[in-house]
């Protein structure tokens, strides 16, 4: 087996938790187009040699796996949108992340020859609720449950961090594509009775997924990218702005919306949390980097969005 790419060489190795879900699908599609060679992790029996078994739960995972990759990617995670959210939900959603990365991580500590890099998934939740203060990845932490989540799911990477293997943390915003936050506001806005959600002018950070993919081969393939990184669109938006670019593309009503009162006896804390807070979050790495977004604004987020939809 060939040694591993530092940085810049094709065909990478890369090693893929998470690669059927709504991010990882059009990744592994990406990465693979460019020359890439994929490899999925499993909980089930492999079917093909790019699928290797894993057990998060258990801590294990294919032996030797870790010294033939370049590259690890961690998108593993039980859904934070499955609402309201129970005490046993709340406990899986801690509880998938630590187990998926923590094992990930230690496989990467525990190889001959690392791969070169270990992106965890991460999530704006680390900076929990702001207001209009202006945030970047050198900002503190915030409060909240899921303030919390991030901060343990991004220390479970620790042991994977070395001289050999830069860890790169991706803060992922509300991603604006098919599935996902995006499913029930489509929905909404399809029966007719889109609005403000909530008070409608908190900052929600948002990146389309088609720009979601980019940012995170760039953080793949740069061989200097290390620590987190907010992956959010280069312009901020209200809750309105997006919902009602919702409504204005799928030619329906903006004027119901959810108030806050219902998302609280309805959608309880988990509601609350996600659709509630504001948070004006800047990706300064990536700007500072040079990345180009495709979709600056919103609006170019939900055209993309609704036009693939049709």
């Amino acid at each position: 087996m060939p040694t591993h790419n530092g940085g810049g060489q094709a065909p990478w190795r890369i090693l893929l938790a998470g690669a059927s879900g709504m991010i990882g699908t059009p990744l592994t599609a990406m990465l693979t187009e460019q020359g890439h060679s994929v490899h999925r992790l499993v909980r089930r029996e492999p079917t093909t040699p790019v699928e290797h078994r894993w057990y998060p739960e258990r801590g294990t995972i294919e032996s030797g796996i870790m010294d033939h990759v370049d590259v690890v990617v961690n998108l593993s995670g039980a859904s934070i949108g499955k609402l309201p959210w129970t005490k046993k939900h709340k406990d899986l959603i801690l509880r998938s992340r630590l187990e998926a990365t923590g094992t990930l991580a230690q496989a990467i500590a525990d190889a001959h020859t690392p791969p070169s890099a270990f992106i965890s998934g991460s999530a704006v939740g680390f900076y929990g609720e702001r207001g209009s203060e202006d945030l970047s990845e050198s900002s503190d932490a915030g409060t909240g449950f899921l303030a919390d989540v991030v901060a343990q799911w991004e220390g479970a990477a620790a042991p994977a961090q070395s001289d050999n293997t830069r860890v790169v943390f991706a803060r992922t915003g509300l991603v604006v594509g098919t599935g996902g936050a995006m499913a029930p506001l489509m929905l909404q806005t399809s029966l007719g009775v889109a609005g403000p959600i909530g008070p409608g002018t908190q900052w929600w950070p948002w990146i389309s997924l088609h720009d979601e993919v980019r940012a995170l081969v760039h953080l793949i393939t740069d061989p200097n990218a290390s620590g987190p990184y907010n992956l959010v669109g280069p312009e901020p938006a209200t809750a309105n702005d997006l919902t009602r670019h919702l409504a204005t593309q799928m030619k329906r009503p903006f004027w119901l919306g959810l108030p806050t009162f219902l998302i609280t006896l309805v959608l309880g804390e988990g509601g609350q949390a996600l659709l509630l807070p504001s948070q004006k979050i800047h990706a300064d790495k990536l700007q500072a980097e040079g990345f180009s977004w495709d979709d600056t604004s919103v609006a170019d987020a939900v055209t993309r969005l609704v036009s693939r939809s049709a």
